[in-house]
């Protein structure tokens, strides 16, 4: 579904109480409902205790009882998930904040206090989800860069786009000094290292495996890691945000099925593919094998700075698809997801943390690889599902409705 040109100059006379409601972008919706499965994915390997578990160069596995299909499945998610759907979804993230400035438009309301109430209910949101669910949230890391895109809102879009290279540009430098420094000095623990390394795991897991008091408790300690983590990840998401950005002030989303889009899509697919294939590759070889342990940083470096390569190949060609009959199909089935992200995001933690943690069935660091990302599909397929449904009786899911309401503190918020 294409979405309708912009409001022509009458618009600005128009009550904003009659102006139609555009529709929906499906396309959007639909990469939306794509980046929700491999953000799972990727997710699901850490809330069951796999993910760091290799070791580096296959020294570890991908679960106490590894079989083969564990390693290959952990390794093809490393490969092919690990780093790219988060940054699908930033730049989506900074595609839909110029939705949301054309909805104040339309509505004539003034954006930025609009928006700073919503960004204030996502930093709620996720952190609650950090200290109940998951402490690798992502909501609270865009709330806080969100800032960044509400600042910067009035620039050229030419302009975005050139900050947008500038800030990848600083970070991957960066990132391969890091990356540098860490290949050249030996990384080995030794024993004392390793038996620190063994207790800490077997902490965790005992945290885990607690009651939800000590799940609560572990969540909250791994704040400094994720601190960490943001520091390293946060300049990946404001190029991303930028990015997207631009890409809604151009709307380089909408009618893509026009000649000159096509051959654009293609381009950026089969170059972001190049890219980005290799560096996953390198990526899984590092962190789950056969390089050994002295690489492990470095290819996880160059794999995180070629991950929007293979993003991008992802959007693109997902969305050429969209345009063939198969392909509408699959975006009309993936759209309504997308559509309740938010809801479906949260929904897929509290079931991790009641599958592997001490709020249920405990199962942290028990199970391999592959029935983890098989069990993983298997409830997305079902959210594929329960999303259709929801969708087709309401206009908004349960987590979205609550945010709407924040973001349009003291005005009605639409039934439906």
């Amino acid at each position: 579904m294409k979405r309708p040109e912009a409001l022509g100059p009458t618009a600005a006379i128009e009550p904003a109480a009659v102006r139609p409601r555009p529709h929906r972008i499906v396309e959007v919706d639909a990469l939306r409902g794509f980046a929700l499965c491999g953000i799972f994915l990727a997710n699901a390997l850490v809330m069951s205790g796999l993910d760091g578990l290799s070791g580096g160069g296959g020294g570890g596995s991908a679960g106490p009882t590894a079989s083969g299909l564990d390693q290959v499945a952990h390794w093809l998610v490393m490969a092919l998930v690990q780093t790219k759907f988060y940054l699908l979804f930033s730049f989506l993230f900074g595609y839909s904040f110029t939705l949301q400035m054309d909805a104040a438009e339309r509505d004539g309301a003034p954006f930025a206090p609009r928006m700073l109430r919503r960004l204030l209910g996502l930093f709620v949101l996720g952190a609650l989800h950090a200290v109940l669910l998951y402490p690798g949230d992502i909501l609270t890391t865009y709330a806080l860069l969100g800032l960044i895109l509400l600042a910067a809102r009035a620039v050229d879009p030419a302009r975005m786009w050139r900050a947008a290279l500038r800030v990848y540009g600083v970070v991957a430098g960066l990132y391969l000094l890091l990356g540098a420094a860490v290949a050249l000095v030996d990384t080995g623990e030794g024993d004392e290292g390793l038996a620190a390394s063994a207790a800490s795991a077997a902490e965790l897991t005992a945290a885990y495996r607690g009651g939800p008091a000590d799940v609560v408790r572990a969540n909250m300690d791994a704040w400094s890691d994720i601190l960490v983590g943001l520091l390293m990840m946060g300049g990946m998401v404001v190029a991303a945000f930028l990015a997207g950005f631009v890409a809604g002030r151009r709307r380089l989303l909408a009618d893509t099925g026009t000649p000159e889009r096509t051959a654009r899509l293609r381009r950026i697919c089969l170059w972001g593919l190049a890219v980005g294939l290799p560096g996953g590759v390198l990526m899984a070889a590092g962190t789950v094998g056969p390089l050994g342990a002295r690489w492990e940083i470095p290819a996880f470096i160059l794999g995180m700075l070629t991950a929007p390569a293979l993003s991008a190949a992802y959007a693109s060609g997902l969305l050429l698809w969209f345009t063939t009959p198969r392909g509408a199909r699959l975006a009309a089935r993936l759209a309504p997801a997308g559509r309740m992200a938010l809801t479906n995001y949260l929904a897929q933690s509290l079931v991790m943390a009641l599958v592997f943690t001490g709020y249920g069935a405990a199962l942290y660091g028990r199970v391999g690889a592959a029935a983890v990302l098989g069990g993983t599909l298997l409830f997305y397929g079902f959210q594929l599902a329960a999303s259709a449904w929801l969708m087709s009786r309401h206009r908004l899911g349960p987590v979205e409705r609550l945010l709407r309401a924040v973001t349009l503190w003291g005005r009605p918020v639409p039934r439906g």
